[in-house]
């Protein structure tokens, strides 16, 4: 039998749901329909395998959500009775037609961005004169305002990799001699080890490589006298059946910094403190990606910086809101983003400095609190 869930977790979801709902009523969608990929598990507390049988729950605007899933997975789902209907399909039938069939008359759909085109061309075919559009027009906005026990799930996320940032920077982390793949392997296990389900990513670049912003760790041999890139992050569980992410970056020398290497990477520590200084409540996405970006370029940098200053961060490593030239929106108390300016000089070296960020009422708030410094280890 499914498991039931007690205590405030249904309330949460049902909020949740309201909230959805509104949303939905707002945009003029008559029912969403969520597969794989976060916006499940944000939801209903449901992480949906990427299996090619489909999982989908189905939110009607005034009936009770369903969720659809295969019978094999039944027993996965904490089934939330007050929350969500359950609907088990077996492998003769065809769960296509079960969707269909709880859409009933709707005129409008928004489906979740991460669903197999398979079964997104499926219900086209089959539900003629539906309306599609994505849900994430529905469900970002509502997932980047993070709730008070989101913003506690962050906080852990992030203190459990600024230990991990720290004991690199310590020289408890063996660097010379080592290949990249062989750091990032031992940065994934520290992760783990620290508290989180999964490893989302683990970059370490090495040399000319931390020109390479995502960079793949290879079979190159970590040298003295180096810049090495650290950029790691994990997904940790909380108790609402949701993951958090963590995200950092930090840059050491196996050696002394060349004095280029000091004065590029002083421009992008006080570009970085710039922008997170930026992020106060009111103030737009694109004006706090100008903050980093107009430091860089007024120091003749700025071709060598390439990419958005953050991202948001939650159930999602990338998610709302983006940093970006371009993004009016106006910060507001519960986004929590990155701020990771780079500079790349290709073929030579490379440096990024990353931080988590919430908005707060009293002003930005950092997640992450491991030196900044430009560390010198001789690990």
């Amino acid at each position: 039998m499914p498991r039931r869930v007690a205590g405030s977790l249904p309330r949460m979801h049902q909020d949740r749901l309201g909230r959805v709902r509104a949303a939905m009523e707002a945009r003029g969608i008559d029912v969403c329909l969520l597969s794989v990929g976060p916006d499940l598990p944000w939801l209903v507390g449901y992480e949906a395998m990427p299996l090619e049988r489909l999982t989908m729950l189905v939110v009607p605007l005034h009936d009770r959500a369903t969720l659809v899933v295969p019978k094999l997975e039944v027993p996965r789902v904490r089934h939330d009775t007050e929350v969500f209907d359950l609907r088990g399909w077996g492998e003769t039938e065809n769960p296509v037609d079960i969707v269909a069939e709880l859409v009933g008359g709707a005129s409008t759909a928004a489906i979740g961005n991460r669903t197999w085109s398979q079964f997104l061309v499926e219900l086209q075919r089959r539900l003629h004169g539906v309306a599609f559009s994505n849900a994430s027009e529905v469900l970002g906005p509502l997932r980047a305002v993070k709730e008070p026990a989101e913003l506690d799930m962050l906080r852990t996320a992030a203190a459990a990799v600024d230990r991990i940032a720290s004991e690199l920077q310590a020289g408890d982390i063996a660097l010379i001699g080592r290949t990249e793949a062989e750091v990032s392997a031992e940065l994934g296990r520290r992760i783990l080890a620290a508290g989180h389900h999964r490893v989302n990513f683990a970059i370490v670049a090495a040399g000319e490589n931390a020109a390479s912003p995502h960079h793949e760790p290879g079979s190159r041999v970590i040298g003295r006298n180096e810049v090495v890139l650290c950029d790691f992050g994990g997904t940790m569980l909380s108790a609402s059946g949701a993951g958090y992410c963590s995200d950092i970056t930090r840059c050491v020398v196996t050696g002394e910094p060349s004095a280029e290497m000091l004065e590029v990477y002083a421009v992008l520590d006080e570009a970085q403190r710039s922008a997170v200084a930026a992020g106060s409540v009111g103030a737009t996405c694109e004006s706090v990606d100008a903050a980093a970006r107009s430091i860089i370029e007024s120091a003749g940098l700025g071709e060598w910086f390439m990419h958005r200053t953050g991202h948001g961060i939650g159930v999602e490593e990338h998610e709302d809101p983006y940093i970006v030239a371009g993004n009016t929106h106006r910060l507001e108390v519960g986004n929590v983003y990155s701020v990771e300016p780079g500079i790349y000089l290709p073929g030579r070296f490379g440096f990024r400095l990353e931080d988590i960020v919430a908005t707060s009422a009293s002003g930005p708030e950092a997640l992450n609190r491991a030196n900044h410094s430009l560390v010198v280890v001789d690990a």
